[in-house]
């Protein structure tokens, strides 16, 4: 079964110890853990003031960014959308070969 990869942000505390931000979208079981570090933007930098910005602007307005599972749902209904394109497609092209064998006898 092909799962997909979830990526979250964390935290590793003075102890070692891993902290997410959220809880993990997936169902129990075994898992692999790459750990990436991320940069820390000095807070005067000018793209860290401008993502600042604009987050402050998105909370002004009362804008709930989408939750994983929002995504992760929508990402899903595209992919079946394309699925269904697809075998209308195959369907297509199997009854034009049907019909190209049936003109030739």
């Amino acid at each position: 079964m092909n799962m997909p990869a979830v990526t979250l942000e964390g935290v590793v505390r003075p102890d070692g110890i891993l902290e997410l931000s959220e809880r993990i979208a997936l169902p129990p079981g075994r898992v692999q853990v790459t750990i990436v570090p991320l940069p820390e933007l000095p807070p005067n930098d000018p793209f860290w003031q401008q993502m600042q910005a604009m987050w402050a602007a998105q909370r002004a307005r009362g804008h709930a960014p989408r939750s994983v599972q929002e995504v992760e749902e929508e990402r899903q209904a595209v992919r079946d959308e394309w699925e269904d394109r697809m075998r209308r497609i195959e369907q297509i092209q199997a009854e034009a070969a049907r019909a190209r064998r049936g003109q030739g006898t």
